[in-house]
Order: C-alpha cells, then structure tokens, then sequence
C-alpha cells in the first residue's frame, strides 16, 4: 500500500480530545418550557439548537427544525418536550476529534451534546465551527511554543553568565562503519539547529562536518573523533585520527587527488573532494599530519553572521 503524508491538521485531529474543543459554556432548556421561548433564546444567541435537561440529565434536543415544524403547526406555545428529538447521537468527553469528525460526516448533524462517561452528565457541545476553532487554537499554540522554543535557543548564550561559556560536543567514527556513516554529522547538525544557528551558516558547517566524517571512515584504520566547541561568535571543530598519515598535505589539497582504494571508488565515494569542500565551507581550516601518527584537522566558523 503506498504512503501517504500526514498533514499537521490530520495529526491534530488524532491528538486532540473533544473536550479541549468543545464549548463548555451550555445553554440549555427545560422539557416544560413553551418553544416560544426557546424561539426566543435562540434568536438572541444566535444558534441553531440547544439541549434539553431534566433534573441535569441529558433527555433530548430542540433544533431550529424542530422549531420551524412548530410553527407550521401553529403549536409555538406547546411544550418542548413534545417537539424535542429524544433519539440522542452523543459524544464523550474524552473521546478524540477524529471521532466526532467521522461521526459528523456520517450522520449530517451540525451538532452533538457531549457527555462525560462515566456520569453521563452534559459537559458541553460540540459543532464543526468549534472543531475549526480548537485546531487553529492549537495551532497557533504550537506556533508561539516553537517560536519561543527558538528564541530561547538564539539567546542561549546571552541567558549564561560566565567569562568563558562553551558547548562542547563529542563523536566517535568508526572506521568503514558503512552503515552509521554520516549519523554522527547529521545529529550534530540537529544540535546546532536546536541553538539557533542560522540556516546559511549551518549549510556549510553541515557539508564540512560530513567531509570530515567520511574521511574518517574511510581513510584511517581505527577511525577517528570529532570535537566540536561552541561559543557565542565561533564554532571550532577538532578531528583526529591515529591512522596512517597523509604523505603529502599540500598535494592531498589538491582537488580530485585521492589516495581511495578501488573498491571505495566503486561506492561513490573518494572522489578527492572532501578537503576541498571542507576549505571552501570553513571560515577557516588547518590540517596536520604526521605518518604512521595519524592526522588533525581543524575548522572554523564565525557564528551569529547572517548571509545571501
């Protein structure tokens, strides 16, 4: 069966319950009252029916139908429990808004008294326009939560009193990890969102810190670390091996030079574009390497800086 997207609306409608949407705030008549009154109500509130309660028990509901019968009969002053509708379709409480959306579709009804379970007493109404109402409510919430969420991220650093605040953040690359290969980039990548970084800058951080990644799994035989230290104006990111070296740094600089294996070719990768691609994203970048003692590699980039 194929997939289907699931939209933020459709997803709320699974989460909400019916009594975060519902109107609380009932109106609601006596079986004796005359349904001229009731003509009266609903006139002045401006709604199309109401619930009808017996000593706080739900027994019916009266409808702007129920009163345009009334009136074609000329019976205005009888009694509403004689026009009321006493086969109820009811909703509970604690049920979820897809249900009473289903429920809607399937009868026609504009409206459904909503009870809660286990008392079975009235706690309020539910109609589209309150289902429409609660969900952009909702949404609007979760909006201000998510943008409130990101100021706080952007201020972070400004919420810390400290002369040297840092974040310091540590992964550790196995080597021909096929299967984890770019998770560590990825998660870091995430981290960096949740503290506001802005999206152009993070680009690069990603592409770079991915390169490095890769390098790591693919180019030492014990794998490697990467050390990443945030604060406030820069991020630096430290990667170190203990593999077997690199003969030449300045040829290694060279785009397309690539010392890969054929089989690591096969697979797309070892291109010689990764320290290149590093170089071009760093604001700035150092590399190291000793034979037989592994390599350093160091980048750098100013935060906080906004671009094209």
């Amino acid at each position: 069966m194929e997939q289907q997207d699931v939209t933020k609306i459709q997803e709320l409608y699974h989460e909400l319950r019916i009594d975060e949407v519902m109107t609380k705030d009932v109106i609601a008549v006596t079986p004796q009252i005359p349904m001229r009154e009731v003509q009266e109500i609903l006139r002045q509130h401006r709604i199309s029916g109401l619930p009808v309660l017996d000593d706080g028990q739900l027994i019916g509901v009266v409808s702007l139908a129920d009163l345009i019968e009334t009136l074609e009969a000329r019976q205005i002053d009888q009694p509403v429990r004689l026009h009321m509708t006493q086969d109820l379709e009811v909703l509970y409480g604690d049920e979820r808004v897809i249900s009473a959306i289903r429920k809607l579709q399937k009868t026609g009804f504009g409206r459904f008294p909503v009870v809660d379970r286990s008392s079975r007493q009235l706690i309020g109404i539910l109609t589209q326009g309150d289902i429409i109402k609660g969900t952009l409510q909702k949404l609007d919430m979760d909006y201000r939560r998510r943008e409130l969420a990101n100021y706080r991220a952007r201020h972070f650093f400004q919420d810390i009193v400290s002369q040297d605040t840092s974040i310091v953040l540590r992964y550790n690359i196995r080597a021909r990890d096929f299967v984890h290969g770019g998770e560590a980039s990825s998660q870091f990548k995430r981290s960096l969102q949740n503290l506001g970084i802005h999206p152009s800058v993070l680009r690069r951080i990603a592409v770079a810190t991915y390169e490095a990644e890769m390098n790591l799994l693919l180019h030492t035989t014990d794998g490697g670390k990467i050390h990443a230290v945030i604060r406030p104006a820069e991020l630096r990111i430290d990667v170190s091996d203990h593999g077997p070296g690199i003969p030449d740094v300045e040829q290694a600089m060279q785009p397309g030079f690539s010392t890969a294996e054929e089989w690591i070719r096969e697979m797309g990768f070892g291109a010689g574009m990764g320290l290149t691609n590093i170089q071009r994203c760093s604001d700035e970048m150092s590399l190291a390497s000793k034979m037989g003692r592994g390599t350093y590699l160091q980048m750098r980039f100013r935060l906080g800086q906004e671009e094209g």
